[in-house]
């Protein structure tokens, strides 16, 4: 059965299917590891990350995609593990509050793709065998600024995220002129162009869901998106 079958099957809920596809897919995660190693980071620890990137490449890819499933899957697995040496690295915890706040991570992705709906408190209690006040601290500890990582633009296998539009200063005056601007930009943009963006951006809607709501076609929808990145990386000088 060949990758795409699995991740099909995957997605009606076939667990043995899913974890096929994450069995044929170790090599990768531990290829992608390996660029990050003497970061002061046990590997394993770093894989168990990565692994958790393959996870959402897994639920998030769509197969109309034309792009191979593991050119999709690397910068996922890449952006999880940078993620979270630049979150470990502004908030240091302890080691077993980090594992706990990664096995929680995972559950939460699980149950969410599962069920569509973020798992209770309780249910992660339940499941991962854990005190309600340690969970409580490794939610809190790996709390990310949601907004700013939602994908953006992965068409062709290569994630852009909104916050990748700022730049990357520790100036906090210059990241919200960068923010703002940002903002004015998209202001610009036409109705309809607004209207994808937020749909596309913040939404998490495929370009199919969004040209049938929008009534045209997902090519249509494809060069639009296209082009307003276009307009963005143009305007903000990026």
């Amino acid at each position: 059965m060949d990758t795409l079958e699995l991740i099909k099957r995957s997605k009606e809920g076939d667990k043995e299917a899913r974890d096929r596809v994450v069995a044929e897919n170790v090599g990768l995660v531990w290829s992608i590891v390996r660029r990050f190693a003497n970061r002061g980071y046990e590997m394993e620890d770093l894989f168990q990350i990565g692994s958790i990137g393959l996870i959402k490449a897994i639920d998030k890819f769509d197969c109309s995609y034309d792009v191979k499933f593991s050119t999709y899957a690397v910068p996922m697995i890449t952006g999880e593990i940078k993620r979270f040496l630049r979150d470990d690295g502004m908030i240091k915890v302890s080691r077993s509050l980090k594992e706990n706040a990664a096995k929680i991570r995972a559950y939460r992705e699980k149950y969410s793709n599962m069920y569509g709906k973020e798992p209770t408190i309780e249910e992660i209690e339940e499941e991962l065998k854990l005190p309600k006040d340690e969970i409580l601290m490794a939610l809190e500890t790996g709390a990310e600024v949601e907004s700013l990582y939602k994908t953006i633009y992965q068409s062709d296998g290569s994630p852009i995220y909104l916050i990748d539009k700022l730049a990357q200063s520790k100036d906090e005056s210059e990241n919200m002129i960068d923010k703002l601007a940002l903002r004015e930009v998209i202001a610009s943009l036409d109705e309809r162009e607004q209207e994808i963006i937020k749909l596309r951006y913040f939404n998490d809607r495929t370009q199919t869901d969004i040209a049938k709501e929008l009534g045209i076609s997902q090519v249509q929808v494809s060069r639009m998106e296209k082009r307003i990145l276009k307009i963005l990386k143009d305007k903000l000088g990026a």
